[in-house]
């Protein structure tokens, strides 16, 4: 039985879209391992891991880390296939603060995708320590 949706008719594209419709609620498993905002700087400049900024446009716009490729959650499970593999690359997930991210890697990782870590702190953090942006 899925643990997450209570259901086991569900594909691995269905559980992703209803992370996405509960993305507000809690979840009975949690994500592994959370990568710093050292680990992204590092990420980003040696090209050791992707990183994906899954805040929405509008949060886009007040400005991003240079090399993050941006997939807004509500697009996510449309744009699956832009992730690294399952099991394969790692990939960082961030967001504005850490609670979406943690959520939708907590799904990717049930779903095989133990490469995936969200990101403690987020964009948010990131701003607070002037950091530098850019605009999209």
């Amino acid at each position: 039985m899925d643990r997450v949706f209570g259901c086991v008719a569900m594909n691995k594209r269905q559980r992703l879209l209803g992370l996405l419709a509960l993305c507000s609620t809690a979840f009975a498993q949690t994500p592994k391992a959370a990568a710093t905002l050292e680990d992204v700087q590092k990420a980003l400049a040696t090209g050791s891991a992707k990183v994906f900024d899954i805040r929405e446009r509008t949060e886009f716009a007040t400005g991003v880390a240079a090399g993050m490729s941006l997939i807004p959650v509500s697009e996510l499970a449309k744009r699956l296939s832009e992730l690294p593999a399952p099991g394969k690359e790692p990939f960082l997930i961030i967001c504005n603060t850490q609670n979406r991210s943690s959520r939708v890697v907590a799904q990717l990782q049930s779903m095989g995708y133990t490469n995936a870590q969200y990101v403690h702190g987020g964009m948010a953090e990131w701003g607070k320590r002037g950091w530098p942006m850019v605009k999209p």
